[in-house]
């Protein structure tokens, strides 16, 4: 008789277990921020179904934020629909980049597209991964979780406030710190800190010669030109590396 192949292979676990410490920033930064979005929704009249049904479809916090508005607003899908392009579009840039990461995810991919967020992204685009991980599978489970985070901290709010008073000024500074610490991981461990460097000075004169309301497209735009021009630069310097620690 052949023996039954175990269900959650090692490589599986190792595999999960990775995503989920990649994420336990994230986790932080989106259970606050959810937990925000949750008393605002509750604040507005809506219950916890609306939350995990906007968590769980919607799953955009700037997004979601602007949605509450817009809802108790009796604002047209039209509308809707022009300020979720605008609001949203740099993800476009996110999806050109990972289009090499994600192209042989297989029936992850659909979902792994849909769950692309700012911090996913951050997080899918660290250098490597440990040879014992599957590397499509972590971006699932990655996407996953962090998805699940959000979920979470969406319902949280609604039941909390409900509960007791809240005042939630300033929670979204939340969003900002878990940008600086996923920074910060990406430069002590990216080999080149070219493309961070180019995505700072880039956006920085970008802020000053437009407005805060528009310097955000203009700048994901001269990041995406400028990496494509330093491309043959950072594969250069990425071989040099792999040939160098292969003589050690």
């Amino acid at each position: 008789m052949k023996e039954r192949q175990p269900v959650v292979t090692s490589r599986t676990k190792n595999t999960i277990k990775q995503a989920f410490i990649s994420s336990l920033p994230v986790m932080a930064g989106y259970i606050v921020l959810g937990i925000g979005f949750g008393i605002l929704l509750q604040d507005k009249g809506y219950t916890w179904p609306w939350a995990l049904l906007m968590g769980a479809a919607v799953y955009a916090g700037s997004m979601q934020y602007v949605t509450v508005d817009l809802l108790t607003a009796g604002a047209s899908l039209i509308s809707v629909a022009l300020m979720t392009v605008m609001v949203q579009i740099r993800h476009l840039f996110y999806g050109i980049s990972v289009l090499k990461k994600y192209e042989k995810a297989g029936r992850f991919k659909p979902y792994m597209i849909f769950g692309l967020t700012d911090e996913t992204y951050s997080l899918v685009s660290r250098p490597e991964l440990p040879d014992n991980v599957d590397e499509y599978k972590y971006y699932f489970y990655l996407t996953l979780m962090n998805h699940g985070y959000w979920i979470l901290g969406d319902v949280l709010g609604v039941i909390i406030g409900s509960s007791f008073a809240f005042n939630s000024a300033g929670i979204d500074f939340a969003m900002t710190a878990l940008f600086v610490v996923i920074f910060v991981e990406q430069w002590e461990s990216a080999k080149s800190h070219l493309p961070a460097i180019t995505g700072v000075v880039i956006t920085a004169i970008c802020r000053v010669w437009f407005s805060v309301d528009t310097f955000l497209i203009p700048a994901m735009i001269g990041i995406t030109v400028a990496l494509f021009l330093e491309k043959r630069q950072l594969e250069k310097t990425m071989l040099t590396d792999e040939e160098g620690e292969n003589d050690d």
